[in-house]
């Protein structure tokens, strides 16, 4: 039986109203997305766009321009946003609550210098050059890094524990990382490659690379949801875990598999982006507080929601050129995440 950890004062109405406003917010957003860039569209071109198919029916004018922005750019673009920011937001809460580590994100399990060995790789080996090609490369160095640091935190037949993840993910970091720098200073096509995917954007990607990355975004989060109530008996320590009759093994197994997929997918389409995973837990938890439960889906939608934002407010900020997303959110997360540690005064979970 897992004890009930919302917060005194946010009952379960409450909090399902909360959602519900988030995700009037994120549509809010996805409607920014998809009307603001860098080129300024009328509200009714914007509406023009997305209500008519172009040259179906008769009635409706050929497509124009304006209908492919809006069709073949922002709505990916948004889209990508979407899914990606609810994937890195849902995958940080994980992090934090499996490592009990309130610093966690996911370059501290290797994914994120998995998944870019691996793209540097498939762009030397094979002279890859679109996003949608070496994505694949990626997606599985971010898989297989996970399962190597699954695997050698779990050495010797031991579980898995918070401390030996951390440490197994560090050694795993370190070496991909050389291993990175080793490829990239031999080849200067793959650094060109590499530099625009290490920095972290939704732009650039059609609507391909949203259809390719999002199955496995979805299977994350059902496995995540699965994963939550025995991960609230976690945090409690394992002795309690295992009283309550949590399958500790089990458990962290399912929450790493859900991680390294949500992960490995959202950094696999869009690059590292940083600040995503790290803040947004701490900002659902401020609200639900620490029921996984309610954490989780809250921080999927912060996710989406911060995403959107760093995304159009790059759009704005730089016209008619465009500063990348994790980019804005660096600029805005470091000084939001000191604000929030000087007035939480302890990160505890």
């Amino acid at each position: 039986m897992t004890a009930v950890v919302t917060r005194r004062g946010h009952g379960k109405p409450s909090l399902a109203a909360g959602l519900a406003g988030l995700t009037v917010l994120v549509l809010c957003a996805a409607v920014l997305g998809i009307a603001v860039g860098a080129r300024a569209l009328s509200p009714d071109t914007v509406y023009h766009a997305l209500t008519c198919p172009g040259d179906w029916p008769l009635h409706c004018p050929a497509r124009t321009s304006a209908d492919q922005i809006v069709r073949e750019l922002r709505l990916p673009r948004t889209g990508l946003a979407i899914v990606c920011g609810l994937a890195l937001g849902i995958a940080g809460a994980l992090i934090q609550g499996y490592t009990r580590n309130p610093l966690a994100d996911a370059g501290l399990l290797g994914l994120n210098a998995g998944a870019a060995f691996a793209a540097v790789l498939g762009i030397h080996l094979f002279a890859l050059t679109a996003p949608r090609q070496y994505i694949w490369f990626a997606f599985a160095g971010a898989l297989l890094a996970g399962l190597v640091v699954f695997a050698a935190s779990a050495a010797g037949g031991a579980l898995a524990s918070p401390l030996s993840l951390v440490l197994a993910g560090a050694a795993v970091t370190a070496l991909l990382q050389a291993l990175t720098n080793a490829v990239i200073l031999l080849d200067h096509t793959a650094l060109d490659s590499y530099r625009f995917w290490v920095v972290g954007s939704v732009a650039g990607h059609d609507a391909g690379v949203l259809r390719q990355v999002t199955p496995f975004i979805a299977l994350g989060a059902v496995l995540a949801v699965a994963a939550a109530p025995g991960l609230n008996a976690l945090t409690l320590g394992d002795d309690v875990a295992r009283g309550l009759g949590v399958h500790i093994g089990r458990n962290r197994a399912l929450g790493l598999v859900a991680v390294v997929l949500l992960t490995g997918a959202a950094t696999a389409a869009v690059g590292p982006i940083a600040f995503l995973g790290l803040v947004v837990p701490h900002l659902a938890r401020m609200i639900t507080g620490p029921d996984h439960r309610w954490l989780l889906p809250y921080s999927g939608l912060l996710g989406a929601l911060m995403l959107l934002l760093a995304d159009v407010a790059g759009r704005v900020v730089a016209r008619p050129g465009e500063v990348q997303a994790a980019v804005v959110l660096a600029a805005v997360g470091a000084p939001g995440f000191v604000f929030l540690v000087r007035r939480r005064r302890t990160l505890g979970l």
